[in-house]
């Protein structure tokens, strides 16, 4: 049998090509006469040599090895990890959106400007904002953006010893590093009996140097924090402003918006929320959207219309300037503004309703097997601790997880938040049907049976995937970024 698991340089024979040029018909200039012999490489590129067949059989071959979420169920608490819907795809390869250039005149790229203001106004209408800005790469540099946003106010008003981040003790790990890479300290909150944030521990925390309180609502418990007008108001009380992180906001839309919640400026994933692909290094887009009063600093250009013209604006005197390359992953922006278009109103409003509803079903089938972290209703995601009889702790979350593998699922995320032990974070999204539900529910009860009865195959799982258990520590400490022939 052929062996699909060598690496494509082990495969290389010299003399192999998979590609046929036409003959030059062009005059040959001399490479050296059109670039400084400095930027030139001294010995040849080291490309494997392999034929036509050999690389798409590869590359087939490792695809079928990844998981996605058009190939299966893909639960990641906090990621939202929904189905792409396939006509975003088909939007993004119009011809006058995928082969415009962005230093092409704003005249021939009318239609790519209109996208952006119209994708603009309907953020802020979803969100409660006033302004977007569209260029950020992804949610943490979104985050960024607006942490830097919120400090060019403050100093605007020679505010400056405002540098205190507030954090509750179960934030995103970004909220934290956003803060220390802005130059910031960050001063935690803790979380009250049920998860929330506790008001005495946030009322001790405010002050003169209180630059934001970073939240997400619902929190990463998967619960909505019913006090959020009064958490904000004790912010704002304080001379702070109020920081909205967006990765939960599949929980919410149609129903809530977080300019209504007393925050000043928010970032959405559209990577996640609005269904663009999610995963694999990217694409990502992570708008910001700012109250009026904050919408001077946003990074330039905005989109703006005069007339029935649309262009970019440059001239924002306060702006933060630009945060990334021309307009950032425009063709995301596409996507997002399809699934906007194509669901409407009413449908993002079934969106947050369906999500939610799958994710206390599954909560409530799982609750005799696995420990419940929170109580009552729960939002977009259900949060358990650990299986319930596990044998004085024998069995650790990672052993669920990496069984569910065998049973053809990607396991959810495990171990956060930090703050609840051996946690088991399930988001289902609006996505799956009742069936795959059903399905999933099985293998994790499944699961829990073998925990009872025969915990070693747990604890050797998985048993069926082309790699097993990697010492996942020293990967991340020392990666092997390249091959060594």
């Amino acid at each position: 049998m052929i062996n699909y698991d060598k690496l494509i340089f082990e495969i290389s024979e010299a003399g192999r090509k998979s590609y046929s040029l036409p003959a030059l018909d062009v005059e040959e200039k001399q490479v050296d006469k059109l670039i400084d012999s400095k930027f030139l490489r001294e010995d040849e590129l080291d490309f494997p040599e392999v034929s036509e067949n050999q690389i798409i059989r590869h590359y087939t071959n490792l695809s079928m090895k990844n998981y996605s979420v058009d190939q299966g169920f893909y639960p990641l608490g906090s990621c939202t990890m929904k189905y792409n819907p396939k006509i975003n795809e088909l939007t993004s390869r119009l011809d006058g959106f995928a082969n415009i250039h962005p230093l092409q005149d704003e005249s021939t790229v009318q239609g790519a400007l209109r996208l952006m203001y119209e994708l603009d106004k309907d953020l802020c209408e979803i969100t409660g904002m006033n302004k977007m800005s569209l260029n950020q790469a992804a949610g943490a540099h979104g985050e960024y953006t607006g942490i830097l946003t919120i400090k060019a106010y403050h100093e605007a008003r020679n505010d400056n010893k405002r540098n205190i981040i507030i954090v509750p003790d179960s934030a995103h790990g970004t909220n934290p590093a956003t803060a220390a890479m802005a130059g910031c300290e960050i001063r935690e909150v803790k979380s009250d009996e049920n998860g929330l944030v506790d008001l005495d521990s946030l009322r001790k925390a405010v002050g003169e140097d209180t630059c934001a309180l970073m939240l997400t609502n619902p929190n990463t418990v998967g619960l909505f924090d019913r006090n959020i007008k009064e958490i904000t108001a004790i912010v704002h009380e304080a001379g702070g402003l109020c920081y909205y992180d967006g990765a939960n906001a599949n929980a919410i839309l149609g129903h809530a918006k977080p300019g209504d919640m007393g925050f000043d400026v928010i970032h959405l994933n559209l990577h996640k929320t609005f269904s663009t692909p999610h995963g694999g290094g990217g694409p990502g887009s992570g708008p910001i959207g700012v109250k009026e009063f904050l919408a001077e600093f946003l990074p330039k250009p905005t989109v703006e219309k005069d007339g029935d013209t649309y262009r970019l604006d440059f001239d924002r005197e306060h702006s933060l300037g630009r945060i990334k390359d021309f307009q950032g992953h425009f063709l995301t922006l596409v996507r997002a503004y399809t699934y906007i278009l194509s669901l409407g109103s009413n449908g993002l409003r079934d969106v947050a309703d369906m999500a939610v509803l799958n994710a206390n079903y599954i909560q409530k089938m799982l609750e005799d097997d696995y420990n419940r972290v929170a109580k009552g209703v729960c939002m977009h995601e259900c949060l358990f601790a650990g299986l319930k009889d596990d044998n004085d702790g024998e069995i650790r979350t990672l052993d669920v997880a990496k069984r569910l593998m065998d049973k053809g699922f990607h396991p959810p995320t495990v171990y956060f938040p930090l703050i609840v032990q051996e946690a088991l974070m399930i988001e289902p999204t609006e996505s799956e049907t009742k069936e795959t539900l059903d399905e999933f529910i099985k293998a994790m009860k499944e699961i829990a049976e073998e925990a009872r009865e025969n915990p070693e195959v747990l604890k050797n799982a998985p048993l069926s995937t082309p790699v097993r258990r990697p010492d996942e520590t020293l990967a991340a400490r020392k990666p092997v970024l390249k091959y060594q022939g």
